[in-house]
């Protein structure tokens, strides 16, 4: 024999798994080498740790940026896994024996183009595709369930994944994509079976674990083993890798190298029947769990309808050539049946409940990871957030006011510190927790988080390793990045307000620092309000988070100020700006409500300047005016004047129409109370021409297009007491259907020419 046994898997099979075990006690190897990057050595004795829970994966990622990340999974029927655990029990010595990760993860780079590349996915998928219409199945999964899950013979699982993995190789001949690098794969592969055997293993002493797929390459004899100077020539990038948790979910999207299955949680099953002896364990426990689930849910299910299930499967199994264990199609055709009324809607979620399920792994404290999930993890612990390390989302609810029912410090401000945590990984992109929008009565102090953790979350905390040790550190050099790159005031301003969430006061400065420099520069009213109201909000809410907002008092102060001078100016404007203007006019008033420490005189002299001038905007005009009635800066009086010379002869319909929309932007029921607006407004009205009243109508249109069905009324009202009508009649007239004319106008005014 001059080469060693070759044991040929499929990455996640659970008869594999079973079959190699059995293979390796027949064989009783010195060595085991296992297919998977030969730089995972150290974290081998992970692997046998009896508090590892799989699933479980291996990330290798790029030390530099940006990072690249490559995953390898284990479940607990991988073959490869149950190899491990084979030689740890037995004390024999175990191997990985691929490429390292830094040459994985810089292949790409060195990869054919993305033309090729998309070609060879497209050959790849025509190659499965192929597959499908031979197995006669519903897919080729089904039929290596059928042909493979289901043997019981271990040299016949053996031989039949190396014939398979041989075949697909053949298929697969004229596709130039992938070859090159299957070829350095396997020249490395028997490299390293090489310098087993030149260390004094025998080749009959060792057992090689791989992809069936590359049988038919390692036992290639006019194939040679890689060189050194091949190997030295080999593209590199420096790397690290990490053992962490993984989902069965994530398993079912088929993760890493190709390396997963559509229903994890159902090959769990099958793992665990094998194990049993009776395959047909699969079935009855497939379908008492579908039961179990819908009866949880309130849908009804008998003891007696999920024995017809099994019995049809068993049928079903027999009729498509099987030898009567049922496969998964068989199970979920019977569970539609008997079980679901002969829809599969009905059992969706009992079925991916069942199929992929929800379990998660778990490792012990000390496990190789970097130090920034070392942090994540102890974060949980101490923040009492372990219990949302799930899958299932899960919704939580924070008060960030002091505790005082409470013994000690810690936890009087458990859900502030919580608050921080969550800020923090949300500004690293960290997507464990989502915030989402609290409610107005409580907003200064209350926070919902929807909670889920996903291995794509524990990989950006990996991504995120470069930026700090720890999460706090991580943050704030995010912050940092982003204040340094802040294209003007108002990115700077949010960092402001991230550093605040996140209890984070050194950030917070710096932040401010810059904010307070690009003050000097000139910039936009739209920018500074926007601005002014982050600090605003920041200065309103600050104490609830124990911080100290007053250095943020000068800032503001400049910023405010600022934006009074040069608001008239910008309000030079067409229509379409207008709409960002009066959100800028909006958020400055709101601050000047806010605090008394504000320049109150400069915005109070702004509004009546852009409330007065005649060469504005008349939206913005308006709701100038508007603002100035609700601060009682105006009475009855000014607004009567204001509107005669708004609304009156002479003034182009557009005009007019548009200062009344700028008006009604605010404090509607004190105008809705004013029956003199109205009056002014009906008798304007009639003094325009058609095409002068096509004009107005297109303004007033948008104008009233957010009014209240009770506001509506009220100002019917008011339009029948104008007119001499009953004031309901005039509603039911106003807010009936439109006839056939009025339609046709109404629709005309979609393209009305404004001769701009």
């Amino acid at each position: 024999m001059n080469h060693p046994h070759i044991f040929g898997i499929r990455h996640l099979s659970p008869a594999g798994a079973w079959h190699l075990k059995n293979f390796l006690t027949e064989k009783n190897p010195k060595l085991v080498l296992v297919e998977g990057p030969c730089d995972f050595d150290d974290i081998l004795p992970w692997f046998a740790d009896a508090a590892v829970q799989p699933p479980i994966a291996v990330l290798a990622y790029t030390k530099d940026a940006p990072v690249r990340t490559i995953l390898y999974p284990f479940a607990e029927y991988s073959p490869e896994y149950q190899a491990i655990l084979w030689c740890h029990e037995n004390k024999k010595k175990c191997r990985f024996i691929d490429l390292p990760s830094e040459v994985f993860l810089a292949l790409p780079e060195h990869a054919p183009g993305a033309k090729a590349a998309d070609s060879g996915e497209e050959e790849r998928m025509n190659v499965y595709a192929l597959l499908d219409k031979q197995a006669g199945e519903d897919g080729h999964e089904t039929f290596w369930e059928r042909t493979m899950e289901h043997t019981k013979d271990t040299e016949g699982y053996r031989r039949g994944a190396a014939l398979f993995g041989s075949e697909l190789r053949a298929l697969e001949d004229d596709s130039e994509t992938d070859r090159p690098e299957i070829l350095v794969r396997e020249a490395f592969m028997r490299r390293k079976i090489a310098e087993a055997v030149a260390e004094g293993f025998a080749p009959e002493e060792i057992v090689v674990v791989t992809g069936s797929y590359h049988v038919a390459g390692l036992l290639d004899e006019q194939a040679e083993a890689m060189t050194d100077k091949e190997l030295a020539s080999l593209p590199r990038l420096e790397a690290s890798h990490t053992l962490m948790p993984y989902s069965y979910y994530r398993l079912s999207t088929r993760a890493g190298y190709g390396a997963g299955n559509r229903a994890p949680a159902y090959y769990a099953l099958l793992w665990e029947a094998i194990g049993r002896g009776d395959l047909s364990y699969t079935a009855r426990c497939y379908l008492s769990r579908i039961a179990g689930y819908q009866r949880t849910h309130g849908n009804p299910v008998s003891s007696a309808q999920v024995i017809e299930a099994v019995q049809l499967a068993a049928a079903l199994a027999k009729l498509r050539g099987g030898s009567g264990i049922p496969a998964l199609r068989d199970l979920r055709d019977a569970a539609v049946t008997c079980l679901g009324g002969g829809s599969f809607s009905e059992l969706t979620l009992a079925t991916a409940d069942t199929e992929i399920g929800t379990a998660i792994g778990s490792l012990p404290d000390g496990v190789s990871r970097t130090s920034i999930q070392d942090d994540f993890y102890r974060k949980l612990k101490e923040l009492k957030l372990e219990k949302y390390r799930g899958i299932t989302q899960q919704e939580l609810a924070l008060d960030l006011r002091e505790n005082r029912n409470v013994s000690s410090q810690a936890a009087a401000f458990l859900d502030l510190h919580r608050s921080f945590f969550l800020h923090r990984l949300r500004v690293l992109g960290v997507s464990f927790a989502a915030a989402a929008a609290a409610r107005q009565d409580n907003a200064t102090w209350a926070e919902h988080w929807s909670v889920r953790w996903t291995p794509e979350a524990e990989i950006e905390l990996v991504e995120a390793a470069l930026k700090g040790d720890t999460i706090a550190q991580a943050a704030s050099f995010c912050m940092k990045e982003r204040v340094e790159q802040a294209p003007n005031m108002g990115e700077a301003a949010k960092v402001i307000e991230d550093a605040f969430a996140c209890g984070m006061t050194e950030a917070a400065a710096y932040a401010t620092a810059a904010l307070q420099a690009m003050a000097v520069d000139a910039a936009s009213v739209a920018d500074l309000a926007s601005v002014a109201n982050s600090l605003s909000v920041i200065l309103k809410y600050g104490d609830i988070r124990q911080l100290d907002s007053r250095p943020l008092i000068p800032i503001l102060q400049q910023i405010f100020f600022r934006a009074c001078l040069i608001l008239p100016g910008e309000c030079i404007c067409d229509d379409e700006a207008s709409k960002t203007m009066a959100g800028a006019m909006e958020k400055l008033n709101s601050a000047a409500l806010a605090h008394d420490f504000l320049d109150v005189a400069s915005w109070n002299e702004a509004l009546r300047e852009v409330a007065e001038r005649d060469d504005l905007n008349t939206k913005l005009s308006g709701y100038a005016m508007a603002i100035r009635l609700e601060r009682s800066l105006a009475d009855g009086e000014a607004l009567r004047l204001e509107v005669g010379r708004r609304l009156s002869r002479g003034i182009p319909a557009e005009l007019g129409a548009g200062w009344f929309e700028g008006l009604a932007m605010k404090n509607r029921y004190a105008l809705i109370a004013r029956l003199s607006l109205w009056e002014s407004l009906d008798e304007y009205l009639e003094m325009l021409d058609d095409e002068e009243f096509k004009r107005a109508l297109i303004f007033l249109r948008r104008a009233f297009a957010d009014f209240t069905a009770m506001e509506k009324d009220s100002i019917a009202e008011n339009l029948g007491e104008i007119w001499g009508y009953n004031g309901q009649e005039v509603s039911e007239a106003l807010n009936s259907e439109l006839g056939g004319k009025e339609k046709e106008l109404v629709e005309s005014l979609d393209a009305f020419d404004f001769d701009f």
